[in-house]
């Protein structure tokens, strides 16, 4: 397996592409991929309900013994929109996707997000909320920033994390 030990995290206010890239990225570069919120669904990993999201609360601690294992073999890659109750040494390189605020209300309002739940989606990502939270939680020169918006940008994010995962590879195995 190509990505042998690597661990990335996809992050990014809901609708920017993280599942998009997250699956194309681990395709492309021999690495699995662990869509966070499909993992807790299929082992109801949760702690409750959150009625004014009206979604499920994520059960963080179960979370990470349900991936340690994984994450310690390495070559995962691991998409979710929150990044603080990870690890630090799961992860080699975090990528945070942007979506500028038009195009990111469309993409929410199109999957039946509204009120609060869409406002407050929207000014996590103008706050620019989960990059200060990723520069927080790991070290910065591995926290990178990436437009999406287009499928150009898919492409030229895809083709840049490529680069990065291979000069990873090149520096440590």
């Amino acid at each position: 397996m190509p990505g042998l030990g690597l661990g990335a995290l996809g992050l990014g206010t809901p609708g920017v592409g993280k599942t998009t890239l997250g699956k194309e990225l681990a395709s492309r570069a021999g690495l699995s991929y662990v869509n966070v919120g499909d993992l807790a669904k299929e082992g109801e990993l949760y702690e409750g309900f959150d009625e004014e999201y009206d979604c499920p609360i994520l059960d963080e601690d179960r979370v990470i013994d349900e991936l340690e294992d994984r994450m310690s073999e390495g070559g995962v890659i691991v998409d979710y929109h929150g990044c603080d109750f990870f690890p630090e040494r799961w992860f080699h390189i975090v990528f945070v996707l942007r979506t500028e605020n038009s195009c990111l209300y469309d993409r929410l309002e199109s999957r039946g997000y509204t009120g609060k739940k869409l406002q407050d989606n929207i000014q996590c990502e103008i706050f620019q909320t989960l990059y200060e939270e990723a520069v927080l939680s790991y070290k910065k020169e591995i926290v990178h920033q990436l437009p999406s918006n287009t499928p150009e940008d898919l492409e030229r994010n895809l083709d840049q994390i490529m680069q990065w995962i291979e000069q990873w590879m090149k520096d440590n195995n």
